[in-house]
């Protein structure tokens, strides 16, 4: 029984023994196995991200390049455009009751400010930006930056080079104007289009910021196209028609300078802030700016097409308050004072037989709507062009031939 016990109790040894060693074999050659998963898979995820993340900088450099290199070839044709009033003339101009007010408003500034010295010089009014489009001096900007024809108006170079600049002409439909400076081997910006646009797309605004920082540059991408906003002071606003919206800081000063695409082609031109937003800012389409371009390097003037009636653009509330039969389009009507016309006397639109009341749909197959209204779409052609237009008269609709003439005729 001795001998039995001894040896059921060896067995038992040997057994444990065994499976402990064995268990240690196991969970050693199972650690190696687990650490070998562990090791090696993250080794592939870490090339593939260190592949995926040298790709992301690539590109990431090769936009960068592409914003240095433009902003390198076009920043010497961008300039700062500088209002200045005369001031040896301002004190003359007041009669003895306006001096009487402006002294006792003013109080000590009053001599400084408005000084009686002939010699005294001019004071910087406002600034802008504008861009060189060609050699020899033409530069364009906002019409706003240049609206005041008592002020005088300077252009100064990114090199600092300043010179005394004409203001050719304002429209003050497409914002636009047009200066000259007399020089010769200028730098210049290339016009692009704005036709094929995308949301998203890269752009790139250099301009004069807040009229001390000029040359500055921001980036960002086109936020949406064909918008519609009202711009300007309380006092005076004017309505913005088919304008890219972009998140490119824009801030004031920055109006009348170039917005561009990433090879550096002039796309529109920088010309509103929504105050209070995050980069909420406005360009012109550069296709709507050409025709008047060209215009003033041919005549001098900026010539403007003319159709000649007065109108109402058509909504849906006016449709349903007027019970009319569509809601779009321009329905031709007198002014507030009767005597303002609906349709004026030998105008394109007299000769081509428009009626008042009539309502125009469609300018050369051109649906008209709020985003693109008549004059939007008139503005697009030039004096002399033959347009159609479909008519709505009396529930039927028709389509008029008309030649256009000029808003200066």
């Amino acid at each position: 029984m001795f001998k039995s016990k001894d040896f059921n109790f060896f067995n038992l040894l040997i057994l444990v023994s065994l499976f402990a060693v064995f268990s240690l074999l196991f969970g050693f050659l199972g650690a190696y196995m687990f650490n070998l998963s562990k090791v090696d898979k993250p080794l592939v995820l870490e090339s593939e991200l260190s592949e995926l993340g040298s790709q992301e900088v690539t590109q990431v450099l090769k936009e960068e390049s592409a914003v240095i290199s433009v902003v390198e070839r076009v920043s010497p044709a961008v300039v700062s455009i500088v209002a200045s009033r005369d001031l040896s003339n301002v004190r003359e101009d007041f009669s003895p009751q306006e001096e009487y007010f402006f002294r006792e408003f003013f109080g000590e500034d009053f001599n400084s400010l408005f000084p009686s010295n002939p010699d005294s010089g001019s004071q910087e009014v406002s600034s802008g930006s504008g861009f060189i489009i060609s050699s020899d001096g033409y530069i364009v900007t906002n019409g706003h930056v240049v609206d005041d024809p008592s002020l005088d108006y300077s252009v100064v170079l990114s090199n600092e080079t300043t010179y005394e600049a004409k203001v050719l002409d304002v429209d003050p439909i497409t914002d636009l104007a047009v200066l000259k400076i007399e020089a010769s081997d200028l730098p210049t910006v290339e016009l692009g289009e704005s036709s094929e646009l995308k949301v998203g797309q890269t752009v790139i605004a250099i301009g004069n910021a807040l009229g001390e920082f000029s040359n500055t540059v921001s980036t960002g991408v086109i936020s949406g196209l064909s918008r519609s906003v009202v711009a300007g002071s309380f006092n005076e606003a004017e309505q913005l028609i088919n304008v890219i919206q972009t998140d490119a800081s824009i801030n004031p000063g920055n109006s009348g300078g170039p917005l561009l695409d990433i090879s550096g082609k002039v796309i529109g031109i920088n010309t509103a802030i929504v105050r209070g937003a995050q980069n909420i800012g406005f360009a012109i389409p550069v296709d709507s700016i050409k025709g008047p371009i060209d215009s003033v390097k041919e005549t001098g003037e900026i010539v403007r097409p003319w159709l000649g009636v007065r109108y109402i653009n058509i909504s849906d509330s006016f449709a349903q308050k007027n019970n009319l039969e569509v809601d779009k389009g321009a329905l031709i009507a007198r002014g507030d004072n009767r005597e303002d016309l609906a349709v004026m006397p030998g105008s394109p639109a007299d000769k081509a037989g428009l009626r008042e009341n009539d309502i125009i749909l469609e300018v050369n197959g051109e649906e008209i709507n709020e985003k693109k209204p008549l004059v939007y779409l008139i503005s697009k052609y030039s004096p002399e062009d033959k347009i159609t237009l479909t008519i709505l008269r009396q529930g039927e609709k028709q389509s008029l031939e008309v030649v256009l003439g000029s808003r200066d005729n």
